[in-house]
C-alpha cells in the first residue's frame, strides 16, 4: 500500500494523505485583496485531492509585497476574500493554510511577466533588509532596519497571524527562505550587522526566532507551524545545511512543527544543481538529525518519486508546485499507481470508475 496516501496528524489537524501544494505567487491582486483567481486556483488544487493547500507567499505588510500584485494579509478588509478561499478549500477535505512573508531587499518588482525586475521610481516603495546590501546590480540598497522597524515587523507578522487565523486558515506557515527578509537575517552574505541581530550564529537567528515566538502565541496549541527555510544559499560563506539542522533544533521547542525543506534565492547567480528531487536531502537530513517533522519540496513530478520520499522516512510531507500548475488533479489521477484509494469528489466519480 501507498504511505502517500496515508494519513498525517500534526497537533489537532489530519492530513488526508502527504501530499501538499506549494505555496506558489499568483501576482494577480490589487493592493493585496484576493480575487476569484485565487478561489479557483487553491480551491482546484482541493478538489483534485491534496492533503493541504497553502496560499502563496502573503505578505504582512504593504512593503513587504515582491510585487503590487502580491497577495496581503495586512489590512482587515483581506480577511472576507481569503475566508471564502478557506471555506471551499476545507469543505473538500483539505487543509487550508497560508505563508506568511516579508520580501525585504527583494521587494518593489515587477510580477514575472514584466520582467520581474525592480519596478520604476514612481512606481516604487523603500525597501527594507538587515544591512543596506543589494540583492544584485541594478537592485537599490534596502535601508538598513532599525530596532523600532524590527519591534514593527515582528507586531505585523502577529497581525497577520490573527488575520490568517480569521480567516479560517488551520496551519499557519512563516517563509523564511527564498532570498526575502527572514533568510536574509540568517545569511552572512546578506546580514552585515553588528548589533544583536547581527555577526554571530545566534544573532542572526534572533529574529525568525522572535517571529516564531510572536506567532505561536496567537495561535491556538490545537493548530500547527511551520516555517519554510532555504537550507542552502548554495554559495561559499552562505547559509548552509548544517546550520538549518541546528536552527531546526531551537525552532521545535518554540512551537514549530514542521520545517518546509526549499533553497537558494539569496545569491542571484548561485550554481543550484537542480534535478530530479534535489532538495529531498535537505528535508531528510532535518528530519532525522533536528528530531521535527519535513516536507520535501524541488522537482518531485511522479507518483513512485514521491512515495518512495515518504515511505523511506526522507519527509513527513511531498509539497508540490508546478507540476500540480500543469495537473490540479496529479493526487486523483496516480492513486491508482500506488493502488490507493483517491478522495474522490462525489461530482467526478464517474471519472474514475
Amino acid at each position: 500500500m501507498s504511505a502517500l496516501f496515508d494519513p498525517f496528524t500534526l497537533r489537532g489537524e489530519t492530513f488526508r494523505n502527504r501530499i501538499g501544494v506549494s505555496p506558489m505567487c499568483q501576482y494577480s491582486c490589487s493592493d493585496g485583496a484576493a480575487t476569484d483567481w485565487h478561489l479557483v486556483h487553491l480551491g482546484s488544487r482541493a478538489v483534485g485531492g491534496a492533503g493541504l493547500v497553502c496560499a502563496e507567499a502573503t505578505a504582512i505588510s504593504a512593503e513587504g509585497r515582491i510585487s503590487p500584485g502580491d497577495l496581503g494579509i495586512y489590512q482587515d478588509r483581506h480577511v472576507e476574500a481569503l475566508a471564502r478561499i478557506t471555506r471551499f478549500i476545507s469543505a473538500q477535505g483539505a487543509v487550508p493554510a497560508i505563508q506568511l512573508a516579508h520580501a525585504g531587499r527583494k521587494a518593489s518588482c515587477q510580477v514575472p511577466w514584466e520582467g520581474g525586475k525592480p519596478l520604476a521610481a514612481a512606481m516604487s516603495w523603500p525597501t527594507l533588509g538587515p544591512s543596506a546590501v543589494p540583492f544584485d546590480a541594478g537592485y537599490p540598497s534596502p535601508r538598513a532596519m532599525s530596532d523600532s522597524d524590527i519591534i514593527r515587523l515582528i507586531a505585523d507578522f502577529a497581525s497577520a497571524a490573527r488575520r490568517a487565523l480569521a480567516a479560517g486558515f488551520q496551519v499557519l506557515e512563516i517563509h523564511a527562505a527564498h532570498g526575502y527578509l527572514l533568510h536574509e537575517f540568517l545569511s552572512p552574505l546578506a546580514n552585515r550587522r553588528q548589533d544583536r541581530y547581527g555577526g554571530s550564529w545566534e544573532n542572526r537567528c534572533r529574529l525568525l526566532g522572535e517571529v516564531v515566538d510572536a506567532v505561536r502565541s496567537v495561535m491556538p496549541e490545537s493548530q500547527p507551524l511551520f516555517v519554510r527555510l532555504s537550507c542552502s544559499d548554495w554559495s561559499e560563506g552562505g547559509w548552509s545545511i548544517e546550520e538549518s539542522v541546528e536552527l531546526a533544533r531551537h525552532l521545535r521547542p518554540r512551537g514549530v512543527d514542521l520545517i518546509d525543506c526549499s533553497s537558494g534565492g539569496q545569491v542571484a547567480q548561485a550554481k543550484i544543481p537542480i534535478g530530479p528531487g534535489y532538495q529531498v536531502p535537505f528535508s531528510e537530513r532535518i528530519r532525522r538529525e533536528a528530531g521535527i517533522a519535513t516536507a520535501a519540496i524541488g522537482m518531485i513530478t511522479q507518483s513512485a518519486q514521491a512515495d518512495e520520499v515518504v515511505r523511506n522516512g526522507r519527509a513527513d510531507l511531498v509539497f508540490m508546485a508546478r507540476e500540480l500548475l500543469r495537473d490540479p488533479y496529479w493526487p486523483l489521477r496516480h492513486a491508482s499507481e500506488l493502488h490507493a484509494k483517491a478522495a474522490i469528489p462525489i461530482q467526478y466519480g464517474r471519472a474514475f470508475g
